[in-house]
């Protein structure tokens, strides 16, 4: 491994979520921690008529890298459906695990550096985990009214 764990990049990812807000009123809100290290991701979704994605809140207590991952998730999250998220999730932690390949979501091969340190793979996982939760939770919610 050549490239460092804890590059300029990811540096400056983890520096985006100090200006995150939560949803004051969000349509689902999901808590995800890591057991490993103590990372602790929150994510408030609210979709749109569409059932896609209208806003997200986060409130991020992460190392470096499950911070750039959260901004990571942020910044392309509004307009995805909760099978869209899903399946980001899912494909996160499979290429993260040396299961498959990268996710279609950009920058998250950033994390290539991590891919050996399976230690780091929770907190990295954490915010599209509980994005993909909250919008599924957000859904059926929908559904239910």
């Amino acid at each position: 491994m050549t490239e460092k764990l804890y590059n300029t990049e990811i540096l400056r990812l983890a520096a985006d979520t100090a200006r995150a807000v939560r949803l004051t009123d969000p349509q689902a809100s999901v808590e995800k921690r890591s057991p490993v290290c103590g990372s602790r991701v929150t994510v408030d979704i609210d979709l749109d008529p569409d059932g896609r994605v209208a806003s997200v809140g986060m409130l991020v207590r992460a190392c470096a890298l499950g911070q750039a991952s959260a901004a990571l998730m942020a910044a392309r999250i509004v307009g995805q459906t909760p099978h869209e998220l899903a399946l980001a999730s899912d494909t996160l932690g499979r290429w993260l695990a040396g299961e498959g390949d990268a996710p279609d979501w950009p920058g998250l091969t950033l994390f290539e550096p991590a891919r050996p340190h399976s230690a780091r793979h929770a907190s990295i996982r954490l915010a599209f985990e509980a994005a993909a939760e909250a919008a599924a939770t957000a859904a059926s919610h929908r559904r239910a009214a």
